[in-house]
């Protein structure tokens, strides 16, 4: 089974990522929907125990962000892959401005999870890792380099 883990800022991509690549094969995780920690766990908790794909959508600025999401998904004998989103914070900025509603995040909030960013590596446990920057007609999707 496969559990995957994006990083990235607000309005870096991920959702649409998501909706692009995973939408007809993996659950998606997202804290957007799910709203509480505790209804994470059980959504977590459910795909573990029927062995469901699922792609964690939140931004998981840091290491430690990412370490729950990777030593459980090990401990119950899935394969774990992550997809960092590199976008500067004038991009990010930008189309967050676009958005509308709940979904428009303030700007002190995008800028906060900038500035906690910390660029996920191999040996936090992920099996594999790829680098995704949004283009104008799409995604570009590469293999992991640790001097990134």
């Amino acid at each position: 089974m496969q559990a995957i883990i994006f990083t990235g800022i607000q309005a870096s991509g991920k959702s649409t990522f998501y909706k692009n690549h995973f939408f007809n094969t993996h659950v998606r995780i997202s804290m957007d929907l799910l709203n509480t920690r505790n209804k994470e766990k059980q959504f977590l908790e459910t795909c573990f125990n029927t062995n469901a794909k699922f792609v964690v959508d939140n931004t998981n600025p840091s290491k430690t962000d990412r370490e729950k999401y990777i030593k459980w998904a090990k401990e119950n004998s899935y394969e774990v892959i992550g997809y960092y989103f590199s976008t500067t914070i004038k991009e990010a900025l930008q189309r967050n401005n676009l958005r509308e509603g709940k979904e428009k995040i303030p700007e002190v909030g995008v800028r906060s999870c900038y500035r906690k960013m910390e660029i996920p590596s191999l040996s936090e446990g992920f099996d594999k890792l790829y680098f995704v920057k949004m283009k104008d007609d799409g995604f570009t999707i590469e293999d992991w380099k640790d001097e990134v």
